[in-house]
């Protein structure tokens, strides 16, 4: 799909304001509603926009523990790869599931209550004979940096 700078532009603005109603997105695009509603609606239909969330400050609603871990896994065989894949994509806690080249095999980003209510998930793991040769977690103790895609290091438009 060719994108223009119209597109990058929507895709940025919409990654960090995804509340944004569509006439204040045309207007900071520089389009009329329509077109910029056609545009909208094709990087949709495209796949380029997955969906809209809400960066939610869990510690309002109750105590929380963002985890990583990252996971090594026996055996290297597509079977083994899609076991434990298709095991982690089935967990609520696991809001987000890397596979990496290199060392490690994975790493997850796992939110639970609390250390011991991550230990149960992380035994349920080992108790599923999905091949876990070692596994490192690393608690989070404070978020530094969040933020949207970085666009214009992407598409070549940051200053120097």
């Amino acid at each position: 799909m060719q994108l223009d700078n119209r597109d990058l532009e929507i895709l940025r603005i919409l990654s960090r304001e995804g509340r944004i109603s569509k006439t204040e997105l045309a207007k900071r695009v520089n389009l009329s509603p329509t077109p910029c509603w056609e545009r909208l609606k094709r990087l949709e239909n495209s796949g380029l926009i997955r969906g809209y969330r809400a960066d939610i400050e869990l510690s309002a609603i109750g105590p929380s523990v963002t985890i990583f871990v990252t996971v090594e896994l026996e055996r290297h065989r597509a079977q083994d790869f899609r076991a434990f894949e298709d095991t982690v994509i089935q967990r609520d806690e696991v809001t987000a599931c890397w596979a990496l080249g290199g060392g490690f095999d994975y790493i997850l980003q796992v939110v639970t209550k609390d250390v011991d209510t991550y230990q149960r998930f992380i035994d349920t793991l080992l108790h599923a004979d999905l091949g876990l040769a070692r596994y490192f977690t690393y608690i989070v103790t404070s978020t530094v940096k969040a933020s949207a895609p970085p666009f214009a290091v992407l598409d070549g438009t940051q200053k120097k």
